[in-house]
């Protein structure tokens, strides 16, 4: 039997690695580059990928209000690296906002260029007591909320570093959580952004 539908915006960057992740989860991946495509999914996730590129293939497709549709019905979505750039409210040395829907102001290529990538682990508690092995490639950082890298903010998730390519697929289980969730939302869900896990030496 299939699992839930999720889809992966495939426009540019890092879209297979998510779409298999989906799978070994469990869950159905729908590549979106249409916004026919977005039709009954449950979840959608904005991978990373170069943002500005992003920006233009979502406007040239028509795919930026549909996306805005789906997240104000409550449909829970998922940006790593340049989707995490693309959800934020704020971009501090970027463009205007793509899809606001965090309440963060981002830095983008806050840890350096793409020689500056590096791997890590990282504390994430709501994911369990295993460090999550994350890689940061030319990675963004949240500064209004303080210098974090990973946040949700009601049912929208973001990471500025990849699990896709570490193999590491809980944040996709708790994706796939959240969108089987949706049909019965929790009340009173948070409306503020919610660090997951802060910068290693940051307070």
């Amino acid at each position: 039997m299939d699992g839930i539908r999720i889809g992966v915006l495939a426009l540019q960057g890092a879209f297979a690695e998510h779409v298999a992740m989906l799978r070994q989860v469990g869950a159905t991946p729908v590549e979106v580059r249409l916004p026919a495509d977005l039709a009954d999914v449950a979840g959608l996730i904005l991978p990373g990928g170069e943002s500005t590129t992003m920006r233009r293939l979502i406007e040239r497709w028509g795919l930026r209000q549909p996306i805005l549709d789906l997240a104000h019905a409550g449909v829970p979505l998922y940006g790593t690296c340049a989707g995490m750039i693309l959800l934020a409210d704020e971009i501090i040395d970027g463009d205007a906002p793509v899809l606001p829907l965090l309440d963060v102001a981002i830095k983008r290529n806050a840890f350096g260029r793409q020689l500056d990538s590096f791997e890590t682990d990282l504390v994430v508690p709501v994911l369990g007591t295993d460090p999550v092995h994350a890689i940061f490639i030319r990675a963004p950082v949240l500064e209004r909320v303080g210098r974090v890298v990973a946040v949700r903010q009601g049912h929208v998730l973001a990471t500025a570093f990849h699990p896709e390519l570490a193999g590491e697929p809980r944040f996709h289980r708790l994706l796939m959580t959240m969108a089987e969730a949706h049909r019965e939302p929790a009340e009173g869900a948070g409306r503020r952004p919610h660090p997951l896990r802060r910068t290693a030496g940051q307070s």
